[in-house]
């Protein structure tokens, strides 16, 4: 039986990077990525995404982001991006690996994927994100509705609503952009569960770092991890004026049922829609990981408290999640990376640097250390 030393499950921004410091570190690996080409999530996005709409792409390690017309389609630039720094640094990828389950079995972690291919290994780094685990809330008569009804991973781009009553739900920065995209198009009405928090001061280094802070909080304390935006509050930006100027950002509270036409309020009120957009987010795409109960009592996966162990799951130390709660920037998957490696590398250690073959089949030497 073949037994790696480490296996990366997937290939965005985090676990591009933590391949990355494990090949730097000569230790053994592959990567799993569900899809069939290069990118992440970043490949699902809406084509009217722009890199003129895109916050900030972080740059990988040892590869600055090349620049970017700000016209330039998202899903298309940062794949391209991505796809260029496997091939340059030689990262041992297979795809598409839809990984369905792993369990532990004689102290050894077993890998199985969709097909029932399996891969043994002895630690492993958990990347895959949250695009696959969009979250919708239930609201009574959801099923009755007799307009459209989609989620963010679902939206075709801002012509496809022209002339129609969108329903805006959700309370984060996807619900602020696709108001700002859609306002200047047609009617548009905006609901969340609380009341905004608008951020007026600029957002300096500073209070990124406070802001990652309080999302580790929850993670080290075995918390489902929330988003960094929503200790940060929202921000418009230029391209979102005019939405605001046209009444965009006048939010209502949450509605209370759902009817064939439209939404009814508590007190009665009905409003009539012919769209749902459902703006609420995702959930940590962790299911492959129930056979090694990592949840803790409070109903997320704990992290180490120190930096040095704060990609390392408390209740299986030979599991690192990176692109997981503080880390799900991709600034923040970055430095999650490169910590867990150093934390691979520590459970395996002593394990002297070998010859190890890379996913051509040829052999390489790989340094011991980053």
């Amino acid at each position: 039986m073949d037994v790696l030393d480490s296996l990366v499950i997937g290939a965005g921004q985090a676990g591009l990077s933590s391949s990355y410091h494990l090949t730097r570190r000569g230790i053994e690996h592959v990567v799993l990525d569900a899809d069939t080409t290069a990118g992440g999530a970043w490949r699902h996005r809406w084509d009217a995404l722009t890199m003129a709409d895109v916050h900030r792409v972080a740059d990988l390690p040892d590869a600055p982001v090349p620049p970017a017309e700000g016209t330039e389609r998202a899903n298309r630039f940062v794949p391209s991006y991505f796809a260029a720094y496997e091939a340059a640094h030689r990262l041992p990828v297979l795809r598409p690996v839809r990984v369905r389950r792993v369990h532990d079995q004689d102290g050894l972690l077993v890998v199985t994927a969709d097909d029932d291919r399996t891969w043994t290994t002895r630690t492993l780094v958990n990347a895959t994100g949250t695009w696959r685990r969009p979250f919708v809330p239930r609201y009574p008569g959801q099923e009755t509705f007799r307009g459209e009804q989609l989620h963010t991973v679902e939206y075709p781009g801002p012509e496809h609503f022209r002339g129609k009553r969108v329903l805006v739900v959700g309370g984060g920065a996807s619900a602020v952009q696709f108001l700002g995209a859609l306002r200047p198009l047609t009617d548009t009405l905006w609901v969340t569960r609380r009341e905004p928090v608008w951020r007026e001061e600029p957002f300096d280094p500073e209070a990124g770092r406070s802001a990652v802070a309080l999302v580790e909080e929850r993670v080290r304390a075995g918390y489902p991890p929330r988003s960094v935006v929503s200790v940060t509050g929202l921000m418009l930006r230029p391209q979102e004026a005019e939405a605001e100027r046209l009444g965009a950002y006048e939010r209502r509270a949450m509605f209370a049922r759902v009817e064939p036409d439209g939404v009814r309020w508590a007190d009665g009120s009905f409003e009539r829609v012919d769209v749902i957009l459902w703006a609420t987010g995702f959930r940590p795409d962790v299911e492959h990981l129930a056979p090694l109960h990592l949840r803790s009592q409070r109903g997320g996966i704990q992290l180490g408290s120190t930096l040095d162990t704060s990609t390392t799951a408390v209740a299986d130390p030979r599991v690192q999640m990176v692109g997981y709660g503080p880390s799900a920037s991709t600034i923040g998957a970055n430095r999650a990376g490169r910590v867990a490696a150093r934390a691979v590398s520590r459970r395996l250690d002593p394990r002297p640097a070998r010859r190890r073959a890379d996913h051509d089949g040829r052999a390489t030497s790989a340094p011991s250390d980053a």
